[in-house]
């Protein structure tokens, strides 16, 4: 395809496809590297109709229908609502909880070993393995998100406080529409990582010069030990992922409606498998939020184990970057879509959670394992991408190719196996997690410099690996 971008200056071109145009957030060096496959999909995306803005992020990579890394808009009267744009593991996210530790105070390799095996006492990392907590209904939390935790879990008002949301409020009529033996699967999965790219990591802190007052505002310090959490809705998103997969096909195909990329699935909002498809997709926000939660009591209580029953471990952040969001912008009711892509909201913005009103929330970006991940803030340039930016350094390869092309010692080098400051991981062999090595992944560091240069958002806080705790 031949491409002659618009360059708008600041990290932002502007892709005249035959369909329509998509705006790109990238440096000169991460643009140059987009092959001409992500451009084919946005022009495929760019042809469902009356779409208000799209948008790829600077790690953006080929997915499934639609580019993770992909910002798309509709109007809520007239607009499309698309499973494709929104992604397989619904309400998929980022979670960040600090403690009062210093780097030096887990420097030892020994701590961090007891601290991997109390972690994966109380949070389960096999995908066959099921959490203890019988006594958390599935149906209350898909219902109403932390709110419908058992009191023990949601005592601390807190980590209630600081989240995207604590609730998404939906019609629950619309749960007769649930696929047959959904809360089967999901049933013991709260509170569980899952596989992946998902993980626990124990960092510390390196403080932006720039952001001190703010980092401080935030509770944050150089040096501090955080613990950064990344899952999502496991089994109760993926089976909806999968029922409306066929559901709006079968549709599409009905109504006669064609696109070059049969995977690229969509309906209009008002339509009733729009509506339906809504409605199921904040369940399956609500459960991503409580695994999370549920994954952070289990660290926090892994904590408690080695350090003391006083240790508490208060939440930074809690955000998605897989979903689709009623939201008002340009004085209008507008359905965002994020598909691997973070919705960082400057200060003042009044979509802010009250707890970050003032200073704009934490906008949490995982690197690759054993590379830096940061903390970041929206600036009000934001607006041109509907405060969406980056939500990881984006995968470079497949796993396939990633295994043939990394070797095992390549990947012990990157995790500084025999030094000092080896990155801890949970698996006795590194074989068995190669294809989530740095190696896999784009450079984040070019990543967040494109961010930083298009003016979405500034660093306030780079997050150095110390532990890193994988599902298998």
């Amino acid at each position: 395809m031949e491409l002659k971008p618009i360059t708008h200056g600041n990290n932002h071109y502007e892709m005249p496809l035959e369909h329509g145009n998509l705006h790109v957030f990238a440096n000169a060096e991460v643009f140059q590297s987009f092959e001409d496959k992500v451009f084919e999909m946005a022009d495929n995306n760019l042809r469902i109709p009356r779409g208000k803005h799209m948008s790829y992020t600077p790690d953006a990579h080929v997915g499934i229908g639609t580019c993770i890394g992909t910002t798309a808009v509709w109007g809520m009267i007239d607009g499309f609502v698309s499973p494709s744009i929104v992604g397989v593991d619904i309400g998929c996210g980022m979670r960040v909880h600090t403690t009062t530790l210093h780097k030096e105070d887990i420097q030892d390799k020994e701590i961090r070993r007891t601290l991997i095996k109390a972690i994966e006492k109380y949070v389960p990392t096999n995908e066959r393995t099921n959490t203890n907590y019988a006594d958390i209904d599935i149906m209350q939390v898909v219902k109403y998100g932390l709110k419908g935790l058992p009191e023990l879990y949601r005592s601390n008002e807190q980590w209630l406080t600081h989240v995207e949301e604590s609730t998404f409020k939906f019609d629950h009529a619309y749960l007769e529409n649930l696929p047959p033996k959904i809360q089967k699967y999901a049933h013991g999965q709260l509170g569980s990582l899952g596989g992946g790219n998902h993980f626990i990591e124990i960092q510390y802190l390196e403080i932006a010069e720039a952001h001190k007052d703010l980092a401080a505002k935030w509770g944050l310090f150089d040096g501090q030990v955080v613990v950064m959490i990344h899952s999502g809705s496991r089994a109760w998103g993926a089976r909806l992922g999968q029922e409306f997969t066929k559901v709006f096909r079968a549709v599409m195909q009905s109504w006669g409606v064609e696109n070059p990329d049969r995977d690229l699935l969509y309906a209009p909002i008002e339509s009733r498998e729009g509506q339906t498809y809504l409605h199921l997709m904040y369940s399956a926000l609500n459960f991503a939020v409580s695994n999370r939660h549920m994954i952070a009591y289990g660290v926090q209580e892994a904590f408690r184990e080695v350090f003391g029953a006083e240790t508490e471990l208060p939440v930074l952040y809690d955000l998605m970057h897989n979903y689709a969001l009623k939201e008002f912008h340009r004085n209008q009711p507008m359905l965002v879509h994020r598909k691997g892509a973070t919705r960082a909201l400057p200060p003042g913005h009044f979509l802010n959670t009250a707890a970050y009103k003032e200073t704009g929330h934490p906008a949490l970006i995982p690197g690759s394992m054993g590379t830096s991940s940061y903390i970041m803030v929206g600036k009000d340039e934001g607006a041109k991408n509907f405060y969406s930016i980056c939500h990881g350094a984006g995968r470079a390869r497949s796993r396939k190719a990633t295994k043939a092309l990394v070797t095992v010692d390549q990947f012990a080098q990157s995790l500084k196996v025999g030094t000092d400051e080896e990155i801890l991981v949970n698996h006795r062999s590194l074989q068995t997690i190669l294809d989530e090595c740095p190696q896999a992944y784009k450079d984040v560091d070019q990543i967040i410099d494109s961010v930083v240069g298009a003016e979405l958002a500034d660093v306030v806080a780079t997050c150095k690996p110390m532990v890193a705790i994988k599902g298998v």
